[in-house]
């Protein structure tokens, strides 16, 4: 089975292109650590100048007489001190990322995004794009298939679904039992999750954790041939963890769910495929009501496809 799949994990930082746009967010990354860094050098030479200015006082004073090359020193000292002070670095190039500025609202959008991307995952898994698309919207599957990742967490209730024009939204309560469950260092106990339709090929789960901060999941399952299909993963997260310790957590987690995925997408295409469209046709049930809603937007030709390729 390993050897049937084929897995590339990349960081957040991607190659440049001839995409003017990517070169633009490179440059913009570039000129922010330049500030940033110079910024850092004066928060640093401040503490200095201010040791050096309270050493050559308490020199001077030390005898109880000051001559006229210590108050020479010290007009020197604190001249260049009021200058450190003036030479504050600019810090437009960050504002502007909120404002209109020197960066355009596109460019502040390509840089707001490319911060908060944390880790890219691509696979080639050898199961029918459907059994993905069927794991990803059936809400169950995370009290089942990912029981040990998750820590046995349960769903409440479903408090909220709105069907699209291209998919549908749904959002439903979670709750973490266990007091000791480690996903309490990424969330509260109870949470409402955002599911999210986007496409028959895209699908985000967003998960709010704390202050405010969410960590959002995008799933991409392209089909390549009728037994396999093309599996991306993208996270994203606005959460003020030092990047590098974060990017190492959610590769681990990310793969860890897919290692638990994968006996379960085995079984699932051993089964009938047509089954889930007819099942799914005939059940109003809450946690595959967002599986329902892309049999009926695009059931038809996905079936037709799956059907074609079991000839």
């Amino acid at each position: 089975m390993s050897s049937n799949i084929v897995k590339k994990n990349q960081l957040s930082e991607e190659a440049p292109g001839h995409n003017p746009g990517i070169n633009t967010s490179i440059e913009v990354e570039i000129s922010l650590f330049i500030n940033r860094f110079k910024t850092g050098v004066w928060l640093i030479g401040i503490p200095s100048w201010l040791f050096g200015l309270t050493d050559r006082s308490m020199a001077a004073y030390t005898d109880g007489y000051i001559s006229p090359i210590e108050v020479f020193q010290l007009f020197t000292a604190s001249f260049f001190f009021l200058s450190w002070l003036y030479l504050k670095p600019n810090n437009s190039l960050d504002d502007s990322l909120n404002q209109e500025g020197c960066l355009c609202p596109t460019q502040a959008g390509q840089y707001e995004l490319k911060k908060r991307h944390m880790i890219s995952q691509e696979y080639i898994l050898p199961f029918p794009y459907l059994c993905q698309i069927y794991h990803l919207l059936n809400l169950k599957h995370l009290e089942t298939v990912h029981s040990f990742s998750l820590s046995k967490l349960k769903i409440l209730n479903i408090s909220y679904f709105q069907p699209t024009s291209i998919g549908g939204i749904i959002k439903f309560q979670t709750i973490l039992d266990s007091p000791v469950n480690p996903l309490r260092i990424w969330r509260q106990p109870i949470v409402e999750v955002d599911l999210i339709l986007h496409n028959p090929y895209t699908v985000e789960l967003s998960i709010p954790v704390y202050d405010n901060k969410r960590i959002i999941v995008i799933f991409h399952a392209v089909p390549l041939t009728e037994k396999e299909h093309q599996f991306f993963i993208e996270i994203y997260s606005d959460l003020n963890w030092p990047k590098p310790i974060l990017q190492v957590l959610l590769h681990f987690a990310a793969c860890l769910t897919l290692f638990e995925d994968l006996p379960y997408l085995r079984n699932l295409a051993e089964t009938n495929v047509e089954r889930l469209f007819k099942l799914s046709k005939f059940s109003n049930h809450a946690n595959t009501l967002l599986f329902k809603r892309f049999v009926e937007l695009y059931g038809a030709g996905t079936e037709k496809t799956q059907l074609m390729g079991s000839k």
